[in-house]
C-alpha cells in the first residue's frame, strides 16, 4: 500500500488515465476527484465490496440451479451435463 499526503489541488496519477485530485479537506473528511476514461469503473469501497458479495451469491445460487436429479435418483452437475449434450453432438452427427 502506498501512503501519501497531499494538499487541496494536488493529485495523484495512477495507471491507465486515472486521476485522483483533493478538492477539500475538513474536519468530517477529505473530498477526492477521480477523473478516469469512459471504459473504466470508480466506485467506493464499500460499493465494489457489495457487489463483489451479490456475484459470489448469484455463482452459488447459479451452481445450485444446473445440478440436475435424474429419475433414479443421481445427481448430474454441470460438467455432467455438458459431456453428455457433448456425446448427443457426435450421435447426431
Amino acid at each position: 500500500m502506498l501512503i501519501l499526503q497531499r494538499r487541496v489541488g494536488e493529485r495523484v496519477v495512477v495507471s491507465g488515465g486515472v486521476e485522483i485530485t483533493v478538492t477539500a479537506v475538513t474536519r468530517r473528511g477529505v473530498r477526492l476527484a477521480v477523473s478516469a476514461p469512459p471504459g473504466v469503473s470508480v466506485l467506493r469501497g464499500e460499493v465494489h465490496d457489495a457487489i463483489a458479495h451479490a456475484n459470489t451469491q448469484a455463482a452459488r445460487c447459479r451452481n445450485d440451479v444446473l445440478e440436475v436429479e435424474l429419475l433414479d435418483g443421481e445427481e448430474l452437475g454441470a460438467e455432467d451435463s455438458f459431456q453428455s449434450e457433448a456425446a448427443l453432438d457426435k450421435e447426431n452427427a
